[in-house]
């Protein structure tokens, strides 16, 4: 980048930062007023609800450090990894190995689900909580509606 691009774009920021308000918007034309992302309070909940679903699967189903597990804890295949090393079969550390790496993913994926399910139940309600209180604030003293030239005297 030359001298002269580098004042030029320097001296573009610097103008950019002076524009009080910038409405991100397209312009009048082909595609104008339509939306491309649209959360609804049920679509949240379906998402929520989904990642509750999965976590609850996975925990059932996904052989955490293995399934069948003896009296130390051990799961089958830990005591199958234990007795291949014992035999002096290298195969039984690689298998142990893959035994960590499988639950160590395995737990991250269940700790994603509860964090998304929690998070998404969280957030349905605060935006809930968030729409009554900018009602309640929006009203009159007699709890009508606040005309929107009042309104629009917040924004000036």
């Amino acid at each position: 980048m030359l001298w002269d691009e580098w004042e030029k774009a320097k001296a573009d920021v610097v103008e950019a930062r002076q524009v009080s308000m910038r409405l991100n918007q397209l312009d009048d034309g082909p595609g104008a007023g339509q939306s491309d992302l649209v959360v609804h309070q049920d679509d949240l909940g379906e998402v929520g609800h989904d990642a509750f679903l999965l976590h609850g699967q996975l925990q059932k189903q996904a052989d955490i450090a293995g399934a069948g597990t003896d009296g130390s804890g051990n799961g089958s295949t830990m005591q199958a990894a234990a007795s291949l090393k014992t035999a002096g079969f290298a195969l039984g550390g690689e298998l142990e190995t893959t035994v960590s790496v499988w639950t160590s993913q395995v737990k991250t994926v269940l700790q994603a689900c509860a964090h998304i399910s929690n998070h998404l139940d969280f957030s349905k309600k605060a935006h809930a909580a968030d729409d009554e209180a900018i009602a309640a604030s929006l009203r009159n003293r007699g709890g009508s509606a606040m005309p929107v030239s009042r309104i629009d005297s917040y924004f000036k």
